[in-house]
């Protein structure tokens, strides 16, 4: 989900900055099946693209005086929801977040786990109480999707909606009455 994030959000050359935590790597590679890396050497090639490394808490999206739209954690694990929702900021995805919390700056976490227990509830409801929105990639299935693309493309879609950069979904990706 998180690739197909950053081609749409490069695809409409909008400025995108990312970081990547360990896990997040791991998963990659186990998921997409090649490095994550690899996709970086081709984002550095877009004007609109940074990285900055988890370890970076000088980097500029540390500060609530870089002006952002938003963020967005694809994957957000229970472990980085937890963390935010209180305030232990140690590196700098976790520090980013809470920069767009603090600042009423659009955040959108698409939890990873499930099922999911009290703790993981209560953490997720702490954040959307602060501001966060809370998307869990669900598909759409009454659009009967096709394939896998064509959830990751919906649910792409909602996140593009969440942060304010669409203000509906596509036309093929929205509820339709079918007169039954």
């Amino acid at each position: 989900m998180a690739l197909h994030m950053v081609d749409e959000l490069l695809r409409r050359d909008v400025p995108t900055v990312i970081v990547c935590s360990n896990g997040a790597r791991l998963v990659w590679q186990d998921e997409i099946g090649t490095p994550f890396n690899g996709s970086l050497a081709v984002w550095r090639e877009h004007p609109k693209f940074t990285f900055y490394p988890l370890n970076d808490l000088r980097a500029p999206i540390a500060s609530g005086t870089y002006p952002t739209r938003g963020m967005v954690v694809i994957p957000a694990s229970m472990n980085s929801v937890a963390s935010l929702a209180h305030g232990i900021t140690g590196n700098l995805l976790l520090r980013a977040a809470d920069v767009c919390l603090k600042e009423r700056r659009r955040l959108v976490l698409m939890p990873r786990e499930t099922q999911l227990h009290s703790i993981h509830l209560e953490n997720m409801l702490t954040l959307a109480r602060a501001g966060a929105v809370m998307l869990p990639p669900e598909p759409a299935f009454y659009l009967h999707p096709k394939g896998i693309d064509d959830i990751v493309r919906f649910v792409v879609g909602r996140v593009l909606v969440a942060l304010g950069l669409e203000e509906a979904l596509p036309e093929d990706l929205q509820y339709r009455d079918r007169g039954d």
